[in-house]
């Protein structure tokens, strides 16, 4: 994977000015990023984007007013396909964790469990190929993800499967070498090979059919 160039340009896009300025000010002052869009719905980002680059990451409350952050998503998916887009939220009710990584989102964090230097981290994450997703995100994912049989059970190896674990838990592929004490080129490959055999182009794609145990 490429490494990432930064700065990276973020999108805030949160409806609770207190939310909204406090990730502006500690976004905006790390050395990674830059904060070109601040606003506080959809509608505003559409307009914003008129004038804007593209961001690489948009941080994205999934409760807007007019446009939702959920409703927003295949549009953002179709019309920016070279950008992370991390949903936040108050709630961690499994039906718009599923909803939202269908979607396409690479994260799903949660507001009140989530601090600054964790946001700042799952932004990190998802640039190197994670995805980013609060402990009690992964937990329900993983609840629509391991009861569900698979659809070819001798299609992966054992280790495949133990890559692929760490993949649907949102770790990236050098936290995945650390657990399975491997090299991070090696898991690269084991990634490589999943994604052949799995049909899938993206983590985003991988995580979507995990939930619904479509793998």
């Amino acid at each position: 994977m490429t490494a990432p160039t930064f700065p990276i340009a973020l999108a805030l896009v949160e409806d609770d000015a207190r939310v909204r300025e406090l990730l502006r000010e500690y976004l905006g002052r790390q050395p990674e990023f830059t904060c070109p869009i601040v606003v506080g719905s959809m509608e505003e980002f559409w307009a914003e984007l008129e004038l804007s680059l593209p961001p690489r990451v948009i941080l994205l409350d999934v409760s807007l007013p007019g446009q939702t952050g959920l409703q927003a998503l295949p549009q953002l998916r179709k019309r920016l396909p070279n950008c992370d887009v991390i949903l936040q939220t108050m709630h961690d009710d499994p039906d718009r964790i599923y909803q939202a990584l269908r979607a396409g989102a690479t994260g799903y964090v949660i507001k009140n469990a989530t601090s600054l230097p964790q946001y700042r981290q799952a932004i990190l994450d998802v640039l190197q190929g994670g995805a980013a997703l609060s402990p009690s995100v992964a937990r329900k994912a993983l609840q629509h993800f391991q009861p569900a049989p698979s659809q070819q059970p001798d299609l992966l190896s054992a280790r495949e499967q133990e890559v692929l674990q760490g993949l649907v838990e949102g770790l990236t592929e050098k936290q995945v070498a650390a657990r399975l004490t491997l090299s991070p080129d090696t898991v690269h490959t084991y990634v490589k090979r999943l994604y052949d055999k799995l049909k899938v182009n993206s983590r985003a794609e991988l995580l979507s059919r995990a939930v619904k145990g479509d793998l």
